[in-house]
């Protein structure tokens, strides 16, 4: 595997050949798949102020905010390439390795990679996501203090969640809606799919769906993938 890496620093004309050059690889039979790393704009300000980094296109008459949005604008022929867009706002330096091997590293076949996330909307919700499910009205095992510190991972909340009949209702109607559409997404060449369910915490509900919703579609698609992004 060969990583190439694209940036503000790169030429402008260079940028806008961009989607010719990637036709000219790919019709070499050369597997290739683009992917841009993003942040919101504060967080992006933040990172720069901490590790006292200037900016490639920050000048003098151009604050350090305004080359951001150029820069996004500059890439705009890559961003809308991508096979793969990944928001780092809310992910350290190991999750984002994590991420990167998730979906890159294991991804043995050809054909469109889907992968289930849980998260919590109190941590913000992943901008990356093609697809949001809110679970937030479902029995909440965080308001039973004997289940407060346990996971969806763990057999205590599974049992109390796997008797909830919203639960299951929830449960059967996300399935269905996805065994019949996520077919259509791989069929339309989509590289990449991420499928997002949300609780408040993302500890307990989200978790519990989205293992659930994973192993079954494991049995009918090929490339789904698991990641629980709130769970430490």
């Amino acid at each position: 595997m060969l990583a190439v890496s694209i940036d503000a620093r790169n030429l402008p004309s260079h940028l806008t050949r961009f989607p010719q050059m990637l036709d000219e690889v790919r019709s070499r039979n050369i597997q290739c798949d683009v992917l841009y790393l993003d942040a919101d704009e504060a967080t992006l300000l933040k990172r720069f102020s901490e590790t006292r980094r200037r900016h490639p296109l920050s000048t003098a008459d151009r604050s350090l905010a305004e080359a951001i949005r150029d820069e996004t604008t500059l890439l705009g022929p890559i961003i809308d390439l991508a096979d793969l867009k990944i928001n780092t706002t809310h992910l350290n330096l190991y999750q984002l390795r994590d991420a990167l091997k998730l979906r890159l590293l294991n991804k043995p076949e050809p054909g469109t990679a889907f992968l289930i996330e849980s998260f919590g909307f109190k941590r913000g919700m992943p901008v990356d996501a093609d697809l949001v499910f809110d679970v937030r009205c479902l029995p909440n095992p965080y308001w039973k203090p004997e289940l407060r510190d346990h996971s969806g991972l763990e057999q205590p909340v599974i049992d109390y969640l796997s008797v909830q009949p919203d639960v299951e209702e929830m449960f059967q109607d996300i399935f269905a809606y996805l065994n019949k559409w996520l077919p259509r997404f791989a069929a339309s060449n989509r590289s990449y799919v991420t499928i997002a369910i949300g609780c408040t915490g993302g500890h307990h509900r989200s978790v519990y769906l989205t293992e659930r919703l994973g192993q079954v579609l494991q049995q009918s698609l090929k490339n789904v993938q698991v990641r629980h992004r709130d769970l430490s």
